[in-house]
């Protein structure tokens, strides 16, 4: 018996926050890794995620999806709660597209398969109409050629891109970069980069975990600085970088920048 598709959820008012967390505690074991954790993202800002290693950047990223479960606190989605389980969860995280700094691409499909794949069993979108969409993406990521292809015949650079076309796909609110370029061979980060900045300029909610300064300075339009779990400071991008108010955000950029 094949799920009915979840019905597409209404559009986000202006101004309305689509990402609320409240007060978001994340433990493995012993080790606390995010503490107390305030964020609100809004419908179209693009918010950058920046900090050491070790911070909380990346498990922030994956708990705003539900791939690790919070231990306290609260996140809404569109100002519905994140679900536990079950179909409610399912429906909230496709409305929440996620690009991982491994590509995550199924090896034995083709490109195109898996950019098709979850409208077609998720959202029960037919066939022909999930390829037609897949084929437009790829092309707006400029794979096009490489539909028919396998991802190990593919660049680093062109299984994230695939990786974004599939996550587009399924039309999200809202898209989470984890580190999206940090596999990749220098010369093809601007290549992904490039992407990335085209959604933005459409008016793509976006929240990216990344080491990359000058995406953060050029496309954000907030720069959040993370160290030991917390959240230290959050500013536009010229006021963080030419003048960060925390002393650990000036060691930090002091050595980031200095490379």
């Amino acid at each position: 018996m094949s799920l009915a598709a979840p019905a597409p959820a209404p559009p986000v008012p202006p101004g309305r926050p689509v990402i609320v967390l409240n007060k978001v505690c994340k433990s493995f074991g012993a080790h606390q890794v995010l503490r107390d954790v305030d964020l609100t993202v809004d419908r179209g800002e693009v918010v950058v995620i920046i900090g050491p290693s070790g911070a909380g950047k990346s498990t922030l990223c994956r708990c705003i999806n539900r791939i690790e479960v919070i231990n306290s606190g609260s996140i809404t989605i569109d100002g519905v709660p994140l679900p536990q389980e079950g179909r409610a969860l399912a429906r909230l995280r496709a409305q929440v597209g996620m690009v991982f700094q491994s590509f995550n691409l199924f090896s034995h499909r083709s490109v195109l398969d898996n950019v098709t794949l979850a409208p077609i069993k998720v959202r029960g979108i037919p066939r022909g109409k999930a390829e037609a969409t897949a084929r437009q993406l790829l092309d707006r990521v400029g794979i096009a050629d490489k539909a028919h292809q396998l991802p190990a015949e593919l660049s680093g650079g062109q299984q994230q891109r695939a990786a974004i076309a599939r996550a587009l796909a399924m039309e999200p609110k809202v898209m989470l970069f984890d580190e999206p370029t940090s596999a990749l061979d220098p010369e093809m980060i601007n290549e992904v980069l490039d992407v990335m900045r085209e959604l933005a300029a459409s008016g793509m909610t976006m929240v990216v975990v990344t080491h990359e300064m000058g995406f953060a300075r050029t496309v954000a339009n907030r720069v959040v600085f993370m160290d030991d779990g917390r959240i230290v400071e959050t500013a536009p991008p010229a006021e963080f970088f030419a003048n960060p108010r925390s002393e650990r955000a000036r060691d930090f950029l002091g050595k980031v920048l200095s490379h």
